[in-house]
């Protein structure tokens, strides 16, 4: 299986010609990818909502009956749609332990909990946001660069570092504010305000794992803080 070093989370993007590697059930891995030739994937605030209701609906045994906001959940937005779940029992392919969304790229910590589960959740994901997205913008084609990249977690830093990066990634979009983590808590389209304590897509991500490795969300603050200055 294939191994990651700091240089590999530090720079994901960069790194595309990994050899294959096999997903193992209760394996964590860094999953990611871009838009083709940079291309954005999220121009507004409904993309966005749509990828991130993709995570939710995708993430299921069951084959999605609609891909329309069946999740939409946003302490900021519930009077806009409120949400909708499943009244049947999920059962789900992944944890999905962090996320952010950039608006040319996405970056997803996965645990595999379902036998070939990350390989068919990002099929799922990848092929329903392409019809929605090419649908909309009047496109056809391919809309990321190849097949996603995933990197395997062996190591004890990768699961405190990995987090980290995923979650700082949007202070590259040339933030000037009063503080970084403030802006971090206010990142909508990330798990990390989730992680903060806040509502803010609660029912994407499983915590549990990533709050006991850290000690508590007060803890994940701190670490976050004191490595972004």
């Amino acid at each position: 299986m294939a191994t990651i070093s700091r240089s590999d989370l530090n720079n994901p993007a960069d790194n595309f010609n990994m050899r294959k590697i096999e997903f193992t059930d209760g394996g964590i891995y860094h999953v990611y990818n871009r838009g083709v030739e940079k291309r954005v994937l999220f121009a507004d605030e409904g993309d966005y909502h749509r990828f991130l209701n993709s995570l939710y609906e995708f993430n299921d045994e069951q084959p999605s009956v609609n891909t329309s906001y069946r999740y939409y959940l946003s302490k900021r937005r519930k009077s806009a749609a409120g949400m909708l779940l499943h009244q049947i029992a999920r059962m789900t392919l992944v944890e999905i332990l962090a996320f952010c969304l950039m608006p040319n790229h996405y970056h997803i910590m996965l645990r595999q909990v379902n036998d070939h589960g990350i390989t068919r959740f990002m099929r799922k994901l990848g092929t329903g946001y392409t019809m929605y997205f090419n649908k909309k913008y009047d496109r056809s084609g391919v809309l990321f660069q190849g097949k996603f990249k995933a990197s395997h977690l062996t190591e004890e830093e990768h699961f405190l570092h990995l987090p980290h990066y995923i979650h700082t990634n949007p202070l590259k979009l040339n933030y000037r504010g009063p503080t970084s983590i403030d802006f971090l808590m206010n990142y909508r389209w990330s798990s990390f305000p989730d992680y903060a304590g806040e509502d803010n897509f609660p029912e994407i991500t499983t915590k549990d794992f990533l709050l006991d490795v850290f000690g508590g969300k007060e803890r994940i603050i701190q670490y976050t803080t004191d490595r972004i200055g």
